[in-house]
């Protein structure tokens, strides 16, 4: 998955540091073309800058992610004064916005518009009806762990600069966990969201440990002693948390995770901002979910024929003889699978030859900006395997991190057995294309070009996650692993992990699915591992919405390509079309396509 880093305001959770020479946001529409009205560009310009700072201001810990330095020794104000702070703010942008002619807009600004008003109006829903604030732990977690780790990942600043930031923010974060009690109501908060945060309190400790104590010596003595003191007070509050987690939170916590059918389906219009629906979002991926099978189906014939033992291969299988075909040629796959402690090893080795692959074959122009794949911080693990931490838009020429989560030292070893045949060495491969090349990482330095720092900020996750799925099919289309079967085999059922997260984050959250029925989806019908499948059944419960961007996002670029390739026809270049898909600076996928087809933007 790509870690969704430019979540804004009240959900923001992730942070930075202070730097003294910080670059204004600028919206970069004056680039946007073709022309249209100037006055109505250039108000339209105005009230793109005006947001951006009203969103840097209120929400520090983002805008540090986003490159805005000005507030990176601040953190966001969650209390009731806060949050109507930030509601008011967002409401008054909104009416400004509807003041402007959209359709005077130039076509690049017109999208633009269009993504703003989506989030307005999501921050505004967000607050007003699905309140957050009151009943997700999460957010307030991920907000403090993340304002340090923002600050100290990256060296956008000199160390010192960062570690005086750092101190700013430690002194103050004792405040979000007292926002957190105030704010949390254990009524409505989720079992399985209290218990998540009670783990995941402590991580923010060992980002001290790793990033910040380290380094104290090279403070000046004055600031040694303000930091430590920092230091103590933020271990002395982290502990105060863990009581309060542990005694009146997860034993009171009483909330559904469930957020039902009319919260749900306003919420994925916001998330996605497509023209799919949840009907026809579930129809797709139950359609897609059967002839994947049968395409898995056909390789398994292939690769089982003549071998000794192999289930019957019939041309017109039952069930029962489909799904033993190709577990039985998954097994193939599964032999072949990295040691417990070489994943990130085999990762970085993965991600050398799909970049490699992508600059023999021409496939599209690669990236000068270097990557690290990196362990998973310790505060953000326990929701993905893996995700891609691009730089922010404003921080230039900063690495970009590919995080791998390690495999638990307290694993028996049937779930290590479990989690390397689900993450087997071709699965790695797709890991690698899916988070690295020619994934997000590539598709995250392409984005970061488009010169609309509002489109930067505000960018789809529905592109980036989109996209990420779609290059794991192109690459075995084009002949990765030379046409190895066994990766195509492992391919197919990447994407029914796709497929089934639409489907299943439907089920959770409108359909009242039971734990047996999602993870009968996921391990019988998608061939996941249980492993795999019973933090993904922990994922959907906690969060809602952001499973489909997958499989939305993915159809919408098959789509896209082909409505491209039936206009150019033989004219149809690969390397050209993936070049401009990438050039439109990631808004949802919709709007690509319209830019890109000369449709009117709607």
């Amino acid at each position: 998955m790509r870690q969704h880093l430019l979540a804004l305001a009240l959900i923001a959770a992730l942070g930075g540091c202070q730097q003294a020479d910080s670059p204004t946001p600028t919206t970069g529409t004056e680039a946007a073309t073709p022309a249209g009205d100037a006055a109505v560009d250039a108000a339209f310009a105005d009230l793109s800058k005006r947001a951006l700072d009203t969103w840097m201001q209120l929400s520090p810990i983002s805008a540090t992610q986003i490159g805005d330095h000005r507030y990176d020794s601040e953190i966001d104000d969650l209390s009731a004064a806060g949050q109507q702070k930030v509601l008011t703010a967002y409401k008054a942008l909104l009416g400004d916005l509807d003041k402007i002619d959209v359709s005077k807009l130039s076509r690049e600004n017109q999208v633009d518009a269009a993504i703003l008003r989506n989030q307005l109006q999501s921050e505004v829903w967000t607050a007003e009806v699905l309140q957050s604030p009151k009943w997700d732990p999460q957010m307030y977690n991920g907000m403090a762990g993340s304002a340090l780790y923002g600050l100290m990942a990256r060296e956008f600043a000199p160390l010192p600069d960062r570690l005086k930031s750092a101190t700013a923010r430690m002194e103050k974060l004792p405040q979000i966990f007292a926002q957190a009690r105030e704010n949390l109501d254990p009524a409505r908060v989720p079992k399985i969201h209290a218990e998540t945060v009670a783990k995941q309190n402590r991580g923010i400790l060992s980002i001290v440990d790793t990033f910040i104590t380290p380094h104290i010596g090279e403070l000046p003595a004055e600031d040694q002693k303000r930091l430590q003191a920092a230091i103590e007070g933020l271990k002395k509050a982290v502990d105060e948390q863990q009581t309060w987690l542990d005694k009146t939170l997860v034993p009171n916590a009483k909330g559904d995770f469930r957020i039902g059918a009319e919260l749900y389906d306003q919420k994925l219009k916001f998330a996605l901002n497509s023209s799919l629906s949840r009907a026809e979002i579930g129809e797709r991926a139950r359609a897609e979910l059967k002839r994947v099978r049968q395409d898995m189906y056909g390789i398994a014939q292939t690769v089982l024929k003549d071998k000794p033992g192999a289930p019957a291969l019939p041309a017109n299988p039952s069930d029962e003889q489909q799904q033993a075909a190709i577990e039985a040629a998954l097994e193939l796959a599964y032999a072949d699978k990295p040691a417990r402690d070489k994943v990130v090893e085999d990762a970085k080795a993965a991600l050398e030859q799909s970049t490699e692959f992508v600059r023999k074959h021409d496939l599209m122009t690669l990236p000068d900006s270097p990557v690290d794949i990196i362990l998973m911080p310790e505060f953000q693990r326990g929701v993905a395997v893996a995700y891609c931490d691009s730089p922010g838009p404003l921080d230039k020429n900063l690495k970009t991190f590919y995080a791998v989560s390690p495999i638990p030292d307290d694993w028996t070893d049937k779930q290590v057995d479990s989690f390397l045949r689900e993450y087997n060495s071709r699965m790695i491969h797709l890991l690698s294309i899916h988070e690295g090349t020619p994934g997000h990482y590539l598709e995250g330095w392409h984005s970061g070009k488009f010169p609309s720092t509002l489109r930067a900020v505000l960018r789809s996750g529905l592109f980036a996650e989109g996209w990420a799925v779609y290059t794991e099919r192109m690459m075995q289309e084009q002949g990765y692993l030379d046409n190895d079967p066994l990766f195509h085999l492992v391919q197919l059922k990447f994407y029914l992990r796709t497929i089934s997260n639409a489907i299943l984050d439907q089920g959770v959250h409108v359909d009242n699915w039971t734990r047996e029925q999602a993870m009968h989806l996921m391990t019988h019908d998608a061939f996941q591992q249980e492993s795999e499948a019973s933090g993904k059944w922990v994922r959907a419960q906690l969060t809602s919405a952001q499973l489909p961007t997958y499989f939305v996002g993915a159809q919408e670029h098959f789509d896209t390509r082909k409505a491209v390739q039936d206009k150019q026809g033989a004219k149809f270049n690969l390397k050209a079309y993936h070049d401009q898909m990438l050039s439109y600076g990631a808004p949802p996928v919709r709007f690509a396509r319209q830019l890109m087809l000369d449709q009117p933007i709607e």
